[in-house]
């Protein structure tokens, strides 16, 4: 399976923060935003990944990941010139997807708790699987109607009445019918090509799983200053209680084996004296003692 991570747009209700750097470039606690979807994706086992942004952060990506293999994938960067929908993406992406599956997630989008994620990914054979979480306030999200059997029946976007309290979360994994499916599409009244349109599509065709995530589960969407400041707030949180980290694709890419041990080391030694550094000497000095 191919990911995608969407990190363009204009960052307006960031400003003036974006003056100086894209949204998902911003400070989450201690690492880029950006870091945290990427762990997701190399935690489900994804190993090719297409980053797309602006002509004009394109290049501060570039040099904040590189081709990617100090986290054991490859990266594609590619441009979205104009913001013009999340279905977007596949367009811009469809030679990078060739005939392959493809998962894709928003750059200002964090999850944590649990293996969700990993199992959907391992598990996922063809159509579509989404997520549904529980929210207070589901009329700005996509929201997901299901029958008495659990079973999907309709999706709304940021619908004025909403027919459930499950919004759909930035993280969808699609079959390769999805570039089919977004070509056939006509802009929405924003102008926009709308993944929810996508996963209507998939639920006429009776090809849509919707997975609920359960209350122990995370989802934070860093897009606004109060947000962004509540979801540092939360990882530090966690980081200092568990002395773990959260969002850190060095380590994520590790324990999936896509990098080894003396590739992580030597990952390590160029990384410059600070906390992130010595929390990773430590993953490496466990591991080392655990092979004993």
């Amino acid at each position: 399976m191919k990911g995608i991570i969407l990190a363009g747009g204009a960052g307006s209700r960031l400003y003036p923060l974006t003056l100086v750097a894209s949204k998902q470039l911003q400070p989450v606690y201690d690492k880029p935003m950006v870091y945290y979807p990427l762990t997701t994706l190399i935690e489900g086992g994804v190993r090719e990944i297409c980053l797309i942004s602006t002509p004009h952060d394109l290049p501060r990506f570039k040099q904040l990941l590189g081709d990617g293999s100090r986290f054991g994938v490859k990266f594609d960067y590619r441009e979205q010139a104009k913001p013009e929908g999340i279905a977007q993406a596949f367009l811009i992406a469809e030679s990078f997807i060739a005939r392959d599956p493809v998962t894709l997630i928003l750059g200002d989008n964090i999850f944590y708790g649990g293996d969700t994620f990993q199992r959907a990914f391992d598990e996922f054979k063809s159509g579509a699987t989404i997520f549904g979480y529980h929210v207070l306030d589901p009329e700005r999200y996509g929201v997901v109607e299901f029958d008495a059997e659990g079973v999907a029946v309709s999706i709304e976007e940021k619908p004025k009445q909403p027919k459930s309290s499950y919004a759909v979360p930035g993280l969808y994994i699609y079959d390769n019918q999805v570039v089919e499916i977004t070509k056939s599409m006509k802009p929405s009244a924003r102008g926009e090509l709308e993944i929810t349109s996508v996963n209507v599509e998939y639920l006429r065709r009776k090809e849509l799983h919707v997975v609920r995530l359960n209350r122990g589960f995370a989802w934070l969407d860093a897009g606004t200053s109060s947000s962004l400041h509540e979801a540092s707030a939360y990882v530090q949180t966690i980081e200092k209680r568990a002395g773990i980290k959260i969002g850190c694709p060095e380590e994520a890419a590790f324990h999936r084996g896509q990098l080894s041990l003396d590739n992580l080391e030597s990952v390590v030694t160029s990384i410059p004296n600070c906390e992130y550094r010595q929390y990773l000497q430590n993953v490496i000095s466990e591991a080392r003692r655990l092979a004993k």
